[in-house]
């Protein structure tokens, strides 16, 4: 059989030993063009079938007329790879590919004939593999907990592929489910830069460069696998992406920022680090409470580990809250504002290289961020000016940064 870092790019090593280890169920994997994330699917999916007897394969497209000349075809490809072309057959009609030695079965399915998928069952074992080819196509989680909750019986252990090209806007419901942190979930982002250039071919490099330099936006979308925005997104700057402690340990200057809110809007507070060399900032903590009054929410932050000589910079509408932490032994004070501070502190985010922010440890601040968008009138054209709903941590934000975008305008 063949070395498998002929087949895997090195991205995906770890994706490969967590399977290895089972640690994880659902694999989300997203990139973009040349990323090898379908190939590594399939590659895994032929291994793990020849190493469990038990193990069978479901995979789907949205559309059924799309399986052959995709999933179908990058299947046959693992199977060459792998050199073990004598031990599987390869059937059309039905679509499907046969395991010899045992009778494991691939099957083929789309979504828009769901009571093929609801009637699929496999004559021995079970379907351990289950791979949702552009899983974006599909019309969201719902349809996916019902294929799953379907297909996932009979078994010890499961693993559920995802691989898509990230849509280019963060509403899109793909790209806001990824954001929800699972235990039993790991969500990994590729791109043809970790792939070995001799696999992709010149044309293909040579395509990505000029894409680069003709239309960056462009290129990020459709190369590097970024969501970029639909034109109605506030932020187009946001990278999702994990934090590490080492990373936070590193940071040198701290902000802090707290929203008042109790019913129905909540008391929001976050933690930052800006790196003004590099224009970026990082978003790394976050608290979010409902109905909790100032005593309670004070409590929190000290266990969340806030120190009295930490400034806090909170919303001063509520001078009588600003009071109260202070009476508690923070340090808090209320923010500046003043007129067009609002329209100010954004843009100061807006031209950010970057705003990184954290999933796991910043979940409802991820989702503020890359969900916000300006209004539409009836012509479906954007209005200017930034919308005051579900922007609690992103108020947070900005008042916690008023230190810093003060001194640069207002």
């Amino acid at each position: 059989m063949s070395d498998l870092t002929k087949l895997i790019a090195p991205s995906f090593y770890g994706v490969h030993h967590d399977i290895k280890a089972g640690r994880h169920t659902h694999y989300w994997l997203k990139g973009g063009r040349g990323s090898t994330k379908s190939s590594f699917i399939s590659v895994e999916t032929i291994l793990g079938m020849m190493q469990d007897t038990a193990a069978n394969a479901l995979v789907l497209r949205k559309v059924a007329a799309n399986l052959k000349d995709s999933v179908y075809e990058q299947l046959l490809w693992a199977i060459e790879a792998l050199g073990v072309e004598h031990l599987w057959k390869a059937k059309l009609s039905p679509l499907q590919l046969s395991y010899l030695p045992t009778g494991q079965r691939i099957l083929f399915r789309g979504a828009d004939e769901p009571k093929k998928i609801k009637s699929t069952k496999f004559r021995k074992g079970y379907c351990k593999y289950i791979w949702y080819e552009e899983a974006d196509e599909f019309a969201g989680m719902q349809e996916i907990r019902t294929i799953n909750q379907s297909m996932m019986r009979g078994g010890s252990s499961f693993f559920v592929f995802y691989s898509y090209n990230p849509p280019k806007s963060q509403s899109n419901w793909v790209n806001r489910e990824c954001l929800q942190p699972k235990a039993n979930r790991l969500v990994h982002t590729s791109d043809y830069r970790r792939v070995p250039p001799a696999w992709l071919g010149d044309a293909f490099l040579q395509e990505a460069e000029y894409l680069k330099e003709l239309n960056e936006k462009a290129y990020r979308h459709e190369y590097l696998g970024e969501v970029v925005g639909s034109g109605g997104a506030v932020f187009d700057n946001v990278t999702v992406e994990e934090i590490t402690d080492a990373e936070i340990a590193a940071f040198d200057r701290i902000y802090n920022g707290v929203d008042w809110g109790f019913y129905p809007d909540p008391w929001a507070f976050n933690r930052m680090h800006y790196d003004a060399a590099r224009r970026t900032l990082y978003i790394f903590g976050e608290l979010t409470r409902h109905r909790t009054g100032n005593a309670e929410t004070a409590k929190l932050l000290r266990q969340y580990g806030v120190q009295d000589t930490d400034l806090i910079t909170a919303d001063s509408a509520e001078p009588k809250s600003v009071a109260d932490y202070r009476s508690y032994g923070l340090f808090c004070r209320g923010a500046v504002k003043g007129p067009g501070s609002v329209d100010y502190s954004m843009k100061w985010l807006q031209a950010l290289v970057r705003i990184v922010i954290d999933p796991v440890r910043c979940p409802d601040t991820a989702k503020e961020f890359t969900a916000y968008e300006y209004d539409r009138n009836k012509a479906g054209e954007v209005i200017s000016g930034y919308p005051d709903r579900d922007n609690h941590h992103i108020d947070a934000v900005r008042y916690g940064t008023e230190p810093i975008w003060k001194r640069r305008g207002q």
